[in-house]
Formats: structure tokens, sequence, C-alpha cells
């Protein structure tokens, strides 16, 4: 029996990986599920077992999974691909009889009703249509999604959205991380569904006067319309898609829709979630 984390050269999939390690879980009792094994060499080097896994490919997933393996599925990053990519795993999951199979959706569950949301609900009822043993990580938002970069804000003063007043109970992706890697190492989490958020909900105009504080400068919440929120994003290149998604979920967290703090992320990583400030310094540092 193995610890299978798919999705493992990802961002969230190596910090559960790196979890798991720090969880004393031997490097022989985990393996990578990669698309490409080049680039997760570092972990082959850590002892991991690298098995092949092409969301895409389904034919590739024959052999990434064994009777009584615990598996996380992370899931796909391509929005408006997720299903088919999801439906794979599962169907391989199984076939292959394995002891769990954890996935990380979203904040909610059913009742989340923006877009971003509907690929992980399918999902979910896949999973549970499956038969096999399951755990849901209904993950929040992660703070690196406004973190990770910062130079537009920087340069321009501003933090724009159009979330209006709403709050966002964030959490750095190592407190996801890590709750997942207590989900597959630990016993009583099998048919549950754990609503995942960070301690503190905090707004845009919040996180704007923390970023002032911490570089010296002067940044402001600056509120638009959505369509010229959709305009700026897709004059910064991103497709129109991904841009309607990302004004879609600013309309959900006008509405309170991932404000929620339960509690359940501080509970089973034992210890609060990352404070914004933290996430905001650090990367600041990097």
């Amino acid at each position: 029996m193995s610890i299978v984390v798919t999705g493992a050269t990802g961002h969230l999939g190596r910090l559960v990986i790196a979890a798991l390690l720090a969880a004393d879980v031997p490097a022989e009792g985990i393996a990578a599920a990669v698309r490409d094994k080049e680039k997760a060499a570092d972990l082959a080097a850590h002892g991991i077992e690298l098995r092949l896994a092409d969301y895409d490919r389904p034919e590739t997933l024959a052999g990434t999974f064994r009777a009584g393996d615990r598996v996380l599925l992370v899931s796909g990053s391509e929005v408006g691909r997720r299903v088919p990519q999801h439906t794979a795993v599962i169907e391989a999951a199984r076939a292959a009889g394995v002891a769990q199979l954890a996935y990380t959706g979203v904040l909610g569950g059913p009742e989340a009703d923006f877009q971003l949301a509907a690929e992980h609900q399918v999902t979910e009822q896949l999973i549970l249509g499956s038969g096999l043993p399951y755990t849901f990580l209904r993950n929040g938002w992660y703070t690196e999604n406004y973190t990770e970069n910062l130079a537009p804000v920087l340069e321009h003063g501003a933090v724009v959205g159009n979330a209006g007043e709403g709050r966002v109970a964030s959490a750095a992706r190592a407190d996801y991380a890590a709750a997942a890697a207590a989900v597959l190492t630990g016993e009583g989490h099998l048919g549950k569904a754990y609503e995942l958020s960070g301690d503190t909900a905090w707004s845009f105009a919040e996180y704007a006067a923390e970023l002032s504080r911490q570089t010296g400068g002067t940044i402001a919440y600056r509120e638009v319309p959505p369509a010229a929120r959709l305009e700026i994003l897709t004059g910064a290149g991103l497709p129109e898609s991904l841009a309607e998604v990302l004004v879609d979920v600013d309309h959900a967290i006008e509405r309170g829709l991932l404000a929620r703090t339960t509690g359940d992320l501080a509970r089973l990583t034992g210890r609060p979630t990352t404070p914004l400030a933290d996430s905001v310094a650090e990367a600041l540092k990097a």
C-alpha cells in the first residue's frame, strides 16, 4: 500500500509530499503520480516512486494505482477540461480497488453556485457514484492566488477587483497540503467532507492596507464594474474564458461564498492557519 499524490509536480502536490515526509511517512511509502517523470527527478532522488499519470490519456492510468492505495486526486488546473480528466482518474482508482480517494474540491461543495465550482460538484458526484471510499477536501481560496503576482499591484499602487466589501477566508497552500497529509495518514476520515478555509476572513481593502503597511507605500483597493475587470484581465493576456471565471469568483466573494470560517482546516492540521500578514511578508521577501 502506498500514499499516491496525483499532480505531484504542481504547487499543491509538492507541498503535500513535503507534508507527508514531515509527518514521518517513509519515502518508499509515497508514490508521485506525474505526467512528466523528468520534472519529478528530485522526488525520485528522495526515494519516492514515480508513476505515470496523464489525466488526458486514460491509458496511462492503468498502472497508476494499486489495491489498498490511499490516493489524493488533486483537481486538474484546466478549467473546462476537469470532468473528463477526473473521470479517467476515478475509473482507474475504482478498477484498482484503492482504499481511499481524497479529492480537492471547492469550499461550499454542492452549495457553491459560482462557475468555478461546477466541475468540482460533478466530480464529487462521480466519486459518490463510483462506490469508492472517499474524503472530500473542499478547499477555500489560496492566499497565493493574490500574493504570487504582486508586481502589477505594486507598480500601479492598486488592488483591482469587483468583489465589493466581500471577504475571503483564505489560507496558505501549505495549510491545505498539511490537511491533505493528515487525511491521508490518519483514520476516521472516510465518508467525510471537510470545508477548509482560513481562520480569519479579510476584505480587499484590508489586503491593500496590509500591503501598504509592509511596503511603506500607498496601495488602495480599487473597485471596478465586472465588465471593466474583464477588460483589464483580458488586456493582461488572460484568455477570456478564464477572465470570466475570475470575475465570477469576485462576485461570489461579494456574496460571501468564500468567507466561511469553519475551523476544519485548523482542526485537521492541529495549528492555526497562516495569517494573511505572514503570506504577504513571504511574498515580498521572495
